[in-house]
């Protein structure tokens, strides 16, 4: 009996009865087998091989749509391409050094927009830009950032574009923010106040234009892209001083999102710092709305402690049971009251009014991932991979009770749910 028990002993040793003990094996093991990972990696890929415009529905190229999905696009495109349609950005950076948000084919575009930006250096794309967004510049040098990662292609940071080159003209773009876009009171960017990352401003009908109707506001979203950016180029440089200058402006960016935008007692960010008068109607508290985009993106700029990011996952998740919404994805919650954006938006649980966006969800399952939170970046992961499957596509964002809205073949979500199942099995793959 003593020769059998220590036979069985032997054996599972060198088999699953030890694995089956070791929860970071049994996590891991779970997640290498799930092949709807893989079938919704697929059919992200699939999508990404389709072009660089935002998803079926848009003809055009947007930087911060460009920036989700690009790391992915690396491993499934030829990089020549991401490198080209780069470039046309920086053809089109405008003589005040701005970035625009997009570009078209001067052929497409067709949407009467006014609002043109064209340059020399290409006349065969137009550039258009939502104005109350202070993302583009950052979101650009994200995509540099990442391109040279990736490819360790380190010539695009020299390509001369109309005399400057790439690195410069990235430079450029950080001293127009510094001058067009800082509050020197607060220390931080602004820009309109919109619903948590969105590009829809409430007050007007001429809602992606900064006007005489637009409230200058301060969110987190927009600073901790900067800090994201300027970690980027502080790699990108040999340049010491400049090196030096970028990470002066990071540190007190980083700094002051603690001191005007955290809520310690809260445990949360603060929705906006207004500039001028709050546009936000009585009887309504924006201090308890939560805004799950920003706080995602917080995370990856390194701004929360691995308690904060746990507390913040735990709202999170409190809010998806409050409001009904399918995922984390869900934009933000308590929704702003009825009316007070106009056109759809202006109803509860539209769009970016508490939509649900497996862009940004998505982009929080990666910051659980990177932090140590397998366990439960999986698990809320699958509801995404679910409605994916679901569905048969990436929509652009979700209604409450789970109906899709918008692109269906939405890049941006794409990107983010692939890049999340590819942290996810990487990790697995170590820890198997």
């Amino acid at each position: 009996m003593k020769n059998l028990i220590l036979i069985f002993l032997l054996i599972c040793l060198g088999s699953s009865c030890s694995q089956n003990t070791d929860p970071k094996k049994v996590l891991a093991n779970q997640i290498l087998s799930d092949s709807s990972l893989i079938t919704v990696d697929t059919m992200a890929r699939n999508i990404l091989k389709k072009g660089f415009n935002a998803g079926s529905g848009y003809s055009q190229v947007w930087a911060r749509d460009m920036n989700t999905f690009v790391e992915i696009a690396l491993e499934t495109v030829n990089p020549k391409d991401i490198r080209g349609a780069i470039l046309v950005f920086f053809a089109l950076q405008q003589p005040n050094n701005e970035m625009i948000d997009g570009y078209v084919l001067n052929k497409d575009f067709n949407w009467g927009d006014p609002n043109q930006y064209r340059m020399q250096a290409d006349t065969a794309h137009v550039g258009f830009k939502n104005t109350v967004e202070t993302d583009q510049e950052t979101s650009l040098i994200q995509i540099v950032g990442k391109y040279v990662h990736l490819t360790g292609d380190t010539t695009i940071l020299s390509e001369k574009i109309a005399g400057k080159s790439v690195l410069e003209r990235m430079g450029m773009m950080v001293d127009y923010l510094m001058k067009e876009r800082y509050s020197e009171k607060y220390g931080l960017l602004w820009g309109a106040m919109t619903a948590d990352w969105g590009d829809v401003q409430p007050n007007t009908d001429n809602v992606v234009d900064i006007d005489s109707t637009t409230t200058p506001a301060i969110d987190v979203y927009d600073n901790a892209m900067f800090i994201i950016a300027l970690d980027y180029l502080r790699g990108m440089t040999k340049d010491r001083s400049l090196a030096n200058k970028w990470e002066t402006i990071r540190t007190n960016i980083a700094e002051n999102v603690r001191k005007h935008l955290w809520d310690e007692q809260k445990q949360k960010f603060k929705p906006h710092v207004y500039l001028d008068k709050s546009p936000i109607p009585a009887g309504f508290d924006e201090s308890k709305v939560y805004y799950h985009g920003g706080t995602a993106i917080a995370i990856e700029a390194g701004l929360l402690t691995k308690d904060e990011i746990e507390a913040s996952n735990r709202q999170m998740l409190e809010n998806v049971r409050l409001s009904g919404a399918p995922t984390i994805g869900l934009t933000l919650y308590p929704v702003y009251p009825e009316g007070f954006f106009h056109g759809g938006m202006g109803k509860p649980y539209i769009y970016q009014n508490g939509g649900d966006w497996t862009w940004f969800g998505a982009r929080m399952i990666q910051q659980l991932t990177a932090n140590g939170f397998e366990k439960e970046a999986y698990g809320e992961m699958r509801p995404m991979i679910d409605l994916v499957i679901k569905n048969k596509g990436f929509y652009e964002w979700y209604y409450v009770d789970g109906k899709p809205n918008g692109s269906a073949q939405f890049k941006g979500s794409a990107g983010t749910l692939a890049k999340a199942v590819k942290m996810l099995r990487d990790w697995a793959e170590k820890n198997k």
